[in-house]
């Protein structure tokens, strides 16, 4: 596991400073690392531009045998004295995939990747695959939001995708102990940012998208180019399959995407979701249909799959929600994709718990208690409506957003939770480095202004509570028999990031502590 300098040089089409020909020929690199401190003996620093500073200025604290950096950086390199070799290339993000890749063998050559790509549903559609594999009888690793796994076991990472040396490094891990499939959430930002280049894919996976992250993206339309970076023939990234969901018109155009080059396989997924008037996927043929579940009193969902209009399967749901039976059938498509949709994929789906992800709060309460991930506003939406769906009572919702992301999206959440709620708490989330009443003032306006318009209901109740766990008791107060409530936009996440500071904080516990409390108190 080992890459001369030299062949590092070409594979980068960059030049050497600091070393001969002759020696780079023989001088290997074991690792690399973006962190250079990190970076062990044998190991190269990878030094990128920062928007504050350049990495270069930190080569010091590295023990690399040679830097990959850009002309910037070996300017500062050479200024500071740095004397050891330098790779220098003109984007050091735009080869440091394919670097990283042969300094660690290439391990995606010889497992089976699967990618997964979309606004929402990654995590949940990652897990019902990593389950369903696994319950298959193969060896699964999972790299995502919630963390890394190898066949269950918790690895450390960092990054819903980590940055490509991890990443490789990580594929090699799971190489050595057996793994055969990986599961990875592909975010936008990995796709932009050159994380996922060196990989070898075999199924790209395609969900859904709605507005999110435009701080980074700027428009809904770049934000959909990144993703097509998994799709488009003319990239380094696309894969020989791919399953794509044709519920709005971004999966329509995503299919032709990929439908690009004759010989990626191409399946497109349609369920009774998403279409709205002016998509035209309800009228576009897809080999997977999945039709209108049947809800147990429990949430778990039953629905019939059917390919190409011949073969059915029925496939069980554990999870609330008509999204989530889009990410089912997509997950199963891809178990298909691979020759893997069998029993055991089956059952093992039919046990996924999903962290933070539509996740019951149970104490004994006659009413509905979930909490959600929702912080984008289609997926509020999303979430309340599949609560609407299912609720005798009211809808409660604890809402809020967070700091330093995209500030344009803070009304539309306030707009959605006052649309598809009776109760709207609106809270903190993780301000970050923003003063939180401002970003709360942002949400409220949003609510109000629907409930002004005539858009949402005159008895919408819109409250404003900073303090998130004040928030959660708050709802959990106010809750009456057959209502639902949930707590929208952490999910898994276990601090609140206020002032760059991270507190401990978990909406379950929070919300299991209301829970308990009004239980007991009621008994007194």
């Amino acid at each position: 596991m080992t890459a001369t300098l030299a062949k590092l040089c070409n594979l980068a089409h960059g030049r050497l400073d600091g070393i001969t020909e002759s020696a780079a020929a023989g001088a290997d690199i074991a690792a690399i690392e973006l962190n250079a401190a990190e970076v062990p003996e044998g190991g190269m620093f990878a030094a990128v531009p920062g928007t504050r500073t350049h990495g270069a200025r930190y080569a010091q604290q590295s023990a690399a045998t040679a830097i990959l950096t850009d002309e910037e950086g070996l300017k500062i390199l050479r200024e500071a004295g740095e004397t050891r070799p330098v790779l220098v290339v003109d984007d050091v993000r735009a080869v440091m995939g394919h670097v990283a890749a042969e300094i660690y063998d290439h391990p995606s050559d010889s497992l089976t990747i699967i990618g997964v790509t979309g606004t929402s549903g990654k995590t949940t559609t990652t897990y019902m695959l990593e389950g369903a594999l696994l319950a298959a009888g193969c060896s699964t690793g999972i790299i995502g939001t919630t963390g890394t796994r190898i066949n269950g076991r918790a690895v450390p990472s960092s990054l819903t995708t980590p940055e490509a040396p991890a990443l490789q490094r990580l594929f090699h891990q799971m190489l050595s102990e057996g793994v055969t499939h990986v599961v990875m959430e592909v975010s936008s930002h990995a796709l932009s940012l050159g994380r996922v280049d060196g990989v070898s894919f075999e199924v790209g996976c395609f969900l859904n998208l709605s507005q999110d992250h435009l701080d980074f993206h700027k428009t809904l339309e770049e934000y959909f180019q990144a993703k097509a970076k998994l799709f488009d023939p003319a990239g380094p990234t696309h894969a020989p399959k791919a399953v794509v969901c044709i519920d709005d018109d971004w999966g329509v155009r995503m299919a032709d995407i990929a439908a690009g080059d004759p010989d990626v396989q191409v399946t497109t997924v349609h369920t009774q979701h998403r279409v709205t008037d002016k998509t035209p996927a309800a009228e576009v043929f897809a080999e997977w249909h999945a039709a209108a579940a049947t809800v147990a009193t429990n949430g778990v969902q039953h629905v019939e799959l059917t390919r190409n209009n011949t073969d059915t399967v029925e496939v069980e749901v554990p999870l609330p929600g008509a999204f989530n039976v889009a990410n089912a059938a997509v997950a199963w498509a891809v178990l298909d994709a691979i020759g893997h949709a069998n029993h055991a994929a089956k059952s093992g789906l039919a046990q996924v718990r999903v962290p933070g992800r539509m996740e019951r709060i149970d104490r004994g309460q006659d009413f509905l208690a979930v909490v959600d991930y929702a912080h984008k506003p289609a997926a509020v939406a999303e979430v309340l409506a599949t609560l609407r769906a299912q609720t005798e009572g009211r809808v409660l919702v604890v809402v809020g957003a967070g700091g330093d992301r995209d500030s344009a999206k803070r009304p539309i959440m306030g707009a959605e939770a006052a649309y598809g709620a009776d109760v709207v708490i609106i809270t903190d989330d993780n301000p970050r480095s923003e003063v939180p009443s401002e970003i709360r003032a942002a949400v409220v306006a949003g609510a109000k202004e629907a409930v002004a318009s005539g858009k949402a209901s005159s008895d919408t109740v819109v409250e404003e509570i900073g303090d998130r766990g004040q928030a959660i008791r708050r709802v959990v107060e106010l809750a009456h028999s057959g209502d639902s409530i949930v707590v929208a936009g952490k999910g898994h996440e276990t601090g609140q990031n206020i002032g760059g500071v991270i507190h401990p904080f978990d909406d379950r516990e929070q919300l299991a502590e209301a829970l308990t409390q009004r239980l007991e108190g009621s008994a007194d």
